[in-house]
């Protein structure tokens, strides 16, 4: 069984920093592109970040320069590092991991920027 284990949102202020992780359990991670996704309410799930299993990197234009994805395949995670927070940040954060035959999804986690 694959599941996909998000944690690390929380509430914090406009300007600060969270770093979310995602552990995965019941698949090899190298063989996977992992990804974050967010959803905000009323507005379509969308890439934040996404690490393929080549090493390539895509972010969303909306985040270049304040989060930085990264992965551990020996530990099978994936992690969010996300600075300068605004408060269009806030939204549910999505862990993704897909491949050609394959994609799965993490239960989210609330990120809220808020002062």
């Amino acid at each position: 069984q694959v599941q996909l284990v998000e944690s690390g949102g929380g509430l914090v202020q406009p300007g600060g920093s969270l770093r979310l992780s995602c552990v995965a359990s019941g698949i090899i991670s190298r063989f996977y592109n992992m990804g974050w996704y967010r959803q905000a309410p009323g507005k379509q799930r969308e890439l934040v970040a996404s690490n393929t299993s080549g090493g390539s990197t895509t972010y969303a234009d909306s985040v270049k320069g304040r989060f930085t994805i990264s992965r551990d395949d020996v530990k099978n995670m994936v992690y969010l590092q996300m600075n300068s927070l605004k408060p269009e940040d806030s939204a549910v954060y999505y862990c993704n991991a897909a491949n050609t035959f394959r994609s799965y999804w993490g239960q989210g986690t609330q990120v809220t920027v808020s002062s």
